[in-house]
């Protein structure tokens, strides 16, 4: 039974912040809204979950609805009913019969059961016939939660870890977890699994430096999925920017996302999230009512100019957040400051963060979002990451985001699977490919680090699988493997998905050899999904979205030898990259001294530029005069020799003017780095096995 709201004492309250905000005593409500007609708060039983008081916020200032609750505290659930015109022609979709979410709740309790009340129309026969709904959808709605914000991060120290130090792990709450060994059965799957010291110690052990986790913001499971046995792994399907997923908290609530935060921290790995502020899970003109569509839809979301009725889909999803509008930037903004400050953590990555740059002429470096951030106190000394595309009109940005921010490097990805897989007339692009992408990110004063280097992510074939199918195997997706990209440019080497054969499992085992040596040696900051360092598989499945399973959990029980032997060589390959500064290269202006040489020692020709069929080369690097790289166990000058060819090339070494050997760093012949002590001759010609990468160094002489 709902309660007359005068039962209640309620005050005027403040407009800022927003959202629901405990001082000890009560709580301040405050919710944006331009078009809006008035705003009422529904508070819920706190156990059954039923609403049992209706109040309505009693000022309006600025656009900002907002009232003040004596005596109502942490734990409280509640949710907004706001109402306006119903004009979706105009781009008004108020509906007070649906329950709406507070954009800025830091905690939700209960999970969407789909029904037709979610949705503030009803479908004519004909499909297109859209009628006002009068359902009550709040029995089927997540609530959300006032919380006590307070946590003792006594001790917490984040670990700053400079750009050109920088190595990402790109990994899942839940897929890490679930089948973690060290895992209790309580804390699969959660932030506390996630952080047990056992699962922090070897993310630690292997030399990466920040863990980044695919989007824990609260999402919506889509009911297509659901319908067909499936559900959202991924979490690209946002729904509340402030609030933890609830299938990810675990014992503890939110402090236990922070106590995760910290036990990284302690080890001296940042935590970087994985961020969807381009669209929300309220979908197109036919979605659900859920948030920011009930709330102020015309406000929080790009409308077609003439057709208001229809939303511009620059994401693909159905619809797009309007960054341009001054309240929504400033949400987006209060999130990423909230989970600095609050949370600790220590970065973020823009899924399609090419939205967050367009303005009505299209994406704008210089746009507002990039320029807030820029200025902004908190958010211009943390990590920020773009995925520098969408599939708007000129979507494709890569290399154009402003200064200050890194991209995932799209090109680095295509170039190297190519190279490596023995396509021709790739010379050229895989040099500019692997000494930082100069050709895109040498101008305005950007870092080497800006182009963030990756060979696999979460979105795609595994490193096991790039090597193991010619062609995706989605069937599982219930899409009839259409879903997924045709283009991974990934080489079975000799039969589709697992074998017996000992040639191909060797030359596999090679493969990834070449691929991981080449992202761990290249300038740029390089990206490792996690898993890859032990043959993770999905079993050719490139699109996992869906895949809350086996499919996409690591499986820790199975590994053999051979992923052993791989997760050593990673751990010795970053080992390496990180005492050669010449690998891990900081500035374009450093007085390095790059050369490429040819396979007979001599630096390499235009002509030999343009050979479709090169695909052997050696990159040497050098320490200028100027620079400031000596340190202990450094080496002067070192030489990279890719082979790519299948056959085994003879390679002149360059002289050296003081005679100094040549010594064998890493050879991806071998999965033991420390077993290749072996010298060579400066002007020796050495034999560089097919398929392989050779890494040697020239050691000041004594």
């Amino acid at each position: 039974m709902i309660t007359a709201s005068r039962a209640r004492r309620v005050l005027y309250g403040l407009p800022a912040p927003l959202g629901a905000t405990w001082d000890g005593e009560g709580t301040n409500f405050a919710l944006f809204s331009a078009h809006a007609e008035k705003v009422e708060l529904c508070l819920f039983h706190p156990t059954e979950h039923h609403e049992v008081e209706r109040i309505l916020l009693p000022e309006y200032t600025n656009e900002i609805w907002h009232g003040y609750l004596p005596e109502v505290g942490p734990g409280t659930l509640y949710g907004y009913r706001v109402h306006g015109r119903y004009e979706p022609d105009n781009g008004h979709r108020f509906n007070p019969n649906k329950l709406v979410l507070d954009p800025y709740a830091k905690a939700f309790v209960g999970e969407l059961e789909w029904s037709k009340a979610h949705f503030g129309y009803e479908l004519g026969s004909d499909k297109k016939d859209l009628s006002f709904d009068k359902r009550d959808s709040a029995p089927g709605m997540p609530k959300c939660q006032v919380i006590d914000p307070s946590f003792d991060w006594t001790g917490d120290e984040r670990p700053h870890v400079p750009w050109e130090r920088t190595i990402f792990y790109e990994t899942h709450v839940r897929g890490y977890t679930m089948r973690h060994p060290a895992v209790p059965p309580e804390l699969q799957g959660n932030f506390k699994g996630l952080g047990q010291q056992a699962v922090v110690d070897y993310i630690k052990s292997l030399g990466v430096t920040s863990i980044e986790l695919l989007p824990i913001h609260a999402f919506v499971q889509d009911q297509p999925l659901l319908d067909k046995g499936l559900s959202n792994y991924w979490g690209y399907n946002s729904i509340g920017f402030f609030a933890p997923e609830q299938r990810y908290l675990g014992p503890g609530g939110v402090d236990s996302f922070k106590e995760m935060v910290m036990r990284f921290h302690e080890a001296g790995i940042e935590v970087i999230l994985d961020v969807v502020y381009n669209h929300t899970a309220e979908g197109n003109e036919l979605g659900p009512t859920l948030c920011f569509k009930g709330i102020d839809n015309a406000s929080y979301y790009r409308l077609l100019p003439d057709q208001q009725r229809y939303y511009i889909n620059d994401t693909g999803t159905g619809n797009t957040i309007n960054t341009s509008h001054p309240r929504v930037l400033q949400m987006v903004m209060d999130s990423l400051r909230y989970w600095v400050v609050e949370m600790h953590v220590d970065g973020f990555r823009f899924d399609l963060g090419t939205i967050l740059g367009r303005e009505k002429d299209g994406f704008n470096p210089r746009g507002g979002f990039f320029d807030a951030m820029g200025q902004d106190p908190v958010l211009a000394h943390v990590k920020l990451i773009g995925e520098p595309w969408d599939i708007g009109p000129g979507g494709y940005q890569v290399g154009r985001f402003p200064p200050g921010w890194a991209e995932w490097n799209g090109k680095y990805r295509d170039t190297v699977r190519s190279y490596w897989k023995g396509d021709e007339g790739l010379i050229q692009d895989f040099a500019a490919r692997i000494t930082g992408s100069g050709d895109m990110y040498d101008r305005h004063g950007r870092r080497p680090w800006s182009s963030v280097n990756f060979i696999t992510a979460h979105d795609g074939f595994t490193l096991n699988d790039l090597v193991s199918y010619n062609d995706k195997h989605n069937e599982a997706n219930g899409e009839n493997n259409q879903d997924g990209s045709n283009d991974d440019r990934s080489w079975n080497c000799g039969a589709e998905g697992p074998t017996d054969d000992p040639e191909i499992k060797a030359l596999r085992e090679r493969q990834k050899r070449n691929l991981l040596a080449t992202l761990l040696l290249s300038h740029g900051t390089p990206m490792l999904l996690a898993g890859d360092e032990f043959g993770q598989t999905q079993g050719g499945n490139n699109n996992t979205y869906c895949q809350d399973n086996e499919i996409t959990w690591l499986n820790w029980e199975d590994i053999d030898d051979a992923d052993q032997a791989l997760t050593e060589f990673v751990r010795q390959a970053i080992e390496l990259r990180g005492d050669q500064p010449l690998l891990h290269r900081y500035s374009f202006r450093d007085g390095m001294i790059i050369r490429w040489i040819n396979p007979s020692g001599e630096d390499q020709t235009e002509a030999q530029w343009r050979d479709a069929g090169a695909r052997c080369i050696g990159l040497l690097l050098e320490r200028g005069e100027e620079a400031a790289y000596a340190i202990e166990h450094s080496e002067r000058t070192l030489l990279a020799v890719f082979n790519a060819h299948h056959a085994a090339v003879a390679f002149k070494l360059p002289d050296s003017e003081d005679g100094s050997h040549w010594h064998r760093l890493l050879n991806t012949n071998s999965s033991d780095i420390t077993a290749q002590d072996v010298t060579h001759d400066s002007g020796e010609a050495i034999e560089i096995p097919g398929r392989s990468l050779l890494l040697l160094g020239l050691a000041e002489s004594e």
